[in-house]
C-alpha cells in the first residue's frame, strides 16, 4: 500500500510592509567569520565586512539603535545553524570600529553606553529626506510636529515613517544649520518649521 505524504505546511504570508527574511552574506555562515582574526590586515578586513553587513541588516529591519545587552543573542551576530556568534567584547569592537567611520554612536557621550545609533543612512542623508518630502508635499512655509513626520497619515509609505525621534532630530538641526528649518517647543511636542 503506498502511502501518501502531505505536502509540507506553507508559511504565513508575510505582512505587506514587512521586510521579509534578511539574506545573510555567504561569509555569515562560515565559522571564521564569527573568529576575530589576529593578523591586523586580516582583521580590519573583518571588521569591514562586518560593518557593512551591521549596515544592510539595519536598513532591511529600519533598526536605528542597537541594544548592545541583547544583540549577542539576535540573529545579527549569532547564526544557531553553524552554533557561532560573536562575543559581547568583539560586538563592542566593531561598533567602535563603526563608530570612527561615523557608522555608529553610542547614545550615552562617554561612548560606553548600552544603546548605540546604528546610521545606516547618515544624518544628511535623512536631511535630504526631509528637505524632498517637505518640498513634494507643499510643507514649505508651514510646521509640522515630529510626530506628524514620524507617525503621521501623510508619511506613511516614506521613509520617514517609522524614523527614529532622536536621528530625526540631528537631521532637523543640520536643516537648521542650513537655514531651512527652525524647530521649536517642548522637547515632548517640539514643531518645525520649514524655510
Amino acid at each position: 500500500m503506498a502511502s501518501t505524504a502531505s505536502p509540507a505546511p506553507k508559511p504565513p504570508p508575510q505582512p505587506a510592509d514587512s521586510p521579509g527574511p534578511f539574506p545573510f552574506p555567504r561569509a555569515y555562515h562560515f565559522p571564521a567569520f564569527f573568529t576575530r582574526q589576529t593578523n591586523l590586515t586580516t582583521h580590519h578586513a573583518q571588521l569591514s565586512k562586518w560593518s557593512a553587513l551591521v549596515l544592510a541588516y539595519a536598513r532591511h529591519h529600519r533598526i536605528f539603535r542597537l541594544h548592545l545587552s541583547a544583540a549577542a543573542d539576535s540573529d545579527l551576530f549569532s547564526n544557531r545553524r553553524i552554533h557561532r556568534r560573536l562575543s559581547p567584547a568583539d560586538i563592542r569592537d566593531l561598533l567602535d570600529f563603526m563608530r570612527r567611520d561615523g557608522r555608529a554612536e553610542y547614545l550615552d557621550a562617554k561612548d560606553s553606553g548600552d544603546v548605540v545609533f546604528v546610521h545606516w543612512r547618515m544624518p544628511d542623508e535623512w536631511a535630504a529626506i526631509v528637505e524632498a518630502y517637505v518640498e513634494d508635499s507643499g510643507q514649505k512655509g508651514g510646521v509640522l510636529t515630529l510626530y506628524e513626520l514620524t507617525e503621521g497619515e501623510a508619511t506613511k509609505g516614506t521613509q520617514l515613517n517609522g524614523i527614529d525621534s532622536q536621528v530625526l532630530l540631528k537631521a532637523l538641526n543640520i536643516l537648521v544649520k542650513r537655514g531651512k528649518a527652525q524647530i521649536f517647543g517642548q522637547e515632548d511636542s517640539l514643531g518645525v518649521k520649514f524655510f
